[in-house]
């Protein structure tokens, strides 16, 4: 990897020379005086947060050069870097981006050298949603958390700090500086498509103090952490990367409810929250998404709450916010309302011109430009990318995966893991007298590709504890064969575990009728906890809240009662049958003993 002598050589001197120290605010002067050295089309492209494909910034494979060249009109990331000057760029599994850390290193410094190469060269900012749990780009063996909701049941704000700390340590290292996490939103509908899990729960207050904790932890890393998805995307049944939600709470509800989580951040000092798509008539009633509004953000956001951080928008991809206006107009509109970071437009050639051409027909002043370039900038600064934008492969050995934060993450999922159900203390399962067990169940994707799949997992656990188990994946909409196939097979079991995965009528039938074989069948949520209300004959039932090992691992030691079940729902479960009774409340959750 380059040196610290390369890195100023290869800033020619422009970004090193700053000797930028991380005080907010008081290198501003220092800050104009690189801006007013930047041509218009490179303040164009600090504005961009962009994709690309492949493992290297200059040599990826023929694939992801084909990839690269039908969407971006590029290579590879280096030469969209020379072409577009874009000052951010965000990294994916399915680009192809995060193989393993030392590669993401690589991947990281190619990007960080390319740029900063350029006639008056800056820093990137890489960024990646790396919430852990059900989204998750960089995969083992990076250190992998329970999700939120999780957190949520757990209660620790300890716990939320420790995760954001050990998670922003093993980003920075591999040179990832923000991160699109945490979710601040409050999941009070359990119809939401697209937020559930993600969110540490439905309690403002509980969430506020979650989301407080994890930002300390992350920003005492040196990452910077995003509070989304501003202003609040909890009670939606419609998920924004494919339709436009609308939210239909009032403004006093949005203050008591929505509001609070991200009032928590900005006191934490966040350094940048994400925009949702989504359409708030009681915030602004133009009928335009957030990503869009000058009364959301500028208003509310910038001048009620005081914020004066990044503003970064959710990625200009998705259809929430490409509903009403073309992909030409979006990001000069969303820069209109008071955005600063542009994520991940369909086209950056049509985006990057549009707001070029806005400025020189005088649409958007370059006043207005260089106020979110600064923002930029004093981000850059304080996360020391003037000083030291390279990581190094020793710094990646020292501190990713390491056996410390492995066990740490095993000690948070522990706390985590929620008895719902435990009709004649079917729970624990004594490996004496129910030495073999039949495991089946939905196997969802990996979040990071790295995971799983969950029935797997859950044998491979239940094995080392003692028991004798079998995987046998049956799906999300299991068919009647398959259904016959597990029921036929838990014959030959003394129990069966069963995996639920947001609860389809297939799913239910298959528990049902594994139920009514006699065996002892413990249902595991590894998603969504409101599926044990569609199972009021299961005898035994646990939420996990995911899916990835850490969370799975967690639930079988609890299972096998080498660990209490110690978690407490962080959200409220109707009844199937009548959603107006809570069948648990928050809080709600079951102990061993008693």
């Amino acid at each position: 990897m380059p040196s610290r002598r390369t890195v100023l050589a290869a800033s020619a001197g422009v970004a090193a020379s700053l000797a930028l120290s991380g005080t907010a605010h008081a290198n501003d002067k220092k800050l104009r005086s690189l801006i007013s050295r930047m041509t218009l089309e490179e303040k164009v492209g600090q504005l961009f947060v962009m994709r690309v494909y492949g493992h290297s910034a200059t040599a990826p494979d023929q694939a992801d050069i084909d990839a690269n060249l039908k969407e971006i009109g590029v290579r590879t990331a280096a030469e969209m870097i020379a072409r577009y000057r874009v000052g951010g760029i965000i990294y994916f599994t399915w680009a192809h981006n995060t193989r393993d850390p030392h590669q993401i290193a690589d991947l990281s410094n190619g990007i960080q050298q390319a740029s900063l190469r350029q006639p008056r060269g800056l820093p990137v900012l890489v960024s990646t949603d790396q919430e852990h749990g059900i989204v998750c780009r960089v995969g083992e063996p990076a250190t992998l958390f329970p999700g939120a909701m999780a957190i949520g049941a757990g209660g620790s704000r300890k716990d939320a700090r420790t995760l954001g700390r050990i998670a922003g340590q093993e980003l920075r290292a591999i040179g990832i500086r923000q991160n699109y996490s945490p979710v601040a939103d409050v999941n009070v509908n359990p119809a939401n498509p697209v937020i559930g899990v993600r969110s540490f729960g439905s309690e403002a207050g509980a969430v506020a103090g979650l989301v407080a904790a994890e930002v300390a932890g992350y920003q005492g890393a040196g990452v910077a952490a995003t509070a989304k998805h501003f202003p609040g995307h909890g009670d939606t049944a419609v998920d924004s990367h494919y339709g436009f939600p609308v939210i239909t709470h009032s403004r006093e509800l949005w203050e008591k409810l929505d509001a609070v989580p991200f009032r928590s951040a900005i006191r934490a000092g966040i350094d940048s929250i994400m925009t949702a798509h989504i359409q708030f008539p009681a915030l602004d009633a133009s009928g335009d998404p957030a990503t869009l509004s000058h009364p959301i953000l500028t208003g509310i956001l910038r001048g009620e709450l005081g914020y004066d951080g990044v503003v970064v928008t959710d990625s200009l991809g998705m259809e929430g916010v490409r509903t009403k206006y073309g992909d030409d107009r979006v990001p000069v509109l969303a820069l209109k309302a008071g955005v600063d970071q542009l994520l991940n437009p369909p086209s950056l050639d049509v985006a990057w011109n549009a707001v070029l051409k806005a400025v020189r027909d005088g649409e958007l002043t370059e006043a207005r430009l260089d106020e979110s370039i600064l923002r930029i900038l004093r981000l850059k600064a304080r996360l020391g990318l003037f000083e030291e934008p390279y990581v190094s492969h020793g710094a990646v050995t020292r501190t990713v995966g390491t056996p410390a934060h492995l066990a740490e993450a095993d000690r948070i999922a522990e706390r985590t893991t929620t008895l719902l159900v435990n009709e004649k203390r079917v729970l624990p399962l004594n490996r004496r007298t129910h030495p073999k067990v039949l495991v089946v169940g939905a196997d969802p994707a990996s979040p990071s590709g790295t995971t799983g799949p969950p029935t797997g997992v859950l044998a491979a656990a239940l094995t080392e504890l003692g028991f004798t188990a079998t995987a046998l994946p049956t799906g999300t909409s299991p068919s009647a064969a398959t259904v016959a196939r597990a029921v036929a097979a838990a014959q030959d079991a003394d129990a069966v575990i069963v995996g639920t995965y947001n609860i389809t009528a297939a799913q239910k039938t298959l528990v049902e009728q594994l139920v009514a074989t006699g065996r002892p069948v413990v249902a595991v949520a590894i998603r969504n906890p409101y599926d044990v209300a569609q199972l009021p004959t299961v005898p035994a039932y646990l939420a996990a809240y995911s899916w990835t090992d850490v969370e799975l691992r967690a639930a079988a030691r609890v299972i096998a009662g080498r660990a209490a079940p110690r978690g407490r729902l962080p959200v409220p479960v109707q009844r199937a049958d009548d959603p107006a009774t809570v069948l648990y409340p928050v809080g709600y959750g079951l102990a061993y003993g008693r």
